[in-house]
């Protein structure tokens, strides 16, 4: 009877045993899995930080760009308000030098300088508005990106 009673105990101390190690075998992969979910954590703690920061940046991005692009507005309306002067001016003088031979000869200089100034002016407005274009472009990029 002893005997039985002893192989019953050494049953149990080996199911113990089995038991205590898969306790620990479960202890180290509960620590491992917990410093994953941690790092995990971190790293997704870390990436929404860059994410807020990067739409920070877009935001200030998009905002420096409407500013650009109402400064180039003004500036192209001032050059197309110069242009209106300009022709109004050419309309002008062309009614003075109708009437006279060597004001035709004087006017016909001022002709090529008023030419040659509309066609700057034409060149320089359209440069503005193919940069108006580009920052346009840019902000909706942006935009969509945000």
């Amino acid at each position: 009877r002893l005997t039985g009673q002893q192989q019953e105990i050494n049953s149990l101390m080996q199911r113990k045993s089995a038991v205590d190690e898969e306790n620990a075998r479960l202890k180290n992969e509960f620590g491992n899995l917990n410093r994953k979910f941690k790092d995990k954590s971190q790293e997704l703690k870390d990436t929404e930080e860059c994410a807020q920061k990067k739409k920070e940046q877009n935001r200030l991005v998009i905002k420096n760009l409407e500013e650009e692009n109402k400064g180039l507005n003004i500036c192209c309306a001032d050059l197309l308000s110069d242009l209106e002067k300009l022709r109004k001016q050419e309309a002008q003088w062309k009614k003075e030098k109708s009437g006279n031979g060597t004001r035709i000869k004087v006017q016909s200089g001022t002709d090529s300088w008023i030419d040659k100034r509309t066609k700057s002016l034409h060149s320089i407005c359209s440069n503005l508005s193919s940069q108006v274009d580009v920052k346009q472009e840019e902000l909706f990029q942006k935009d969509c990106d945000v």
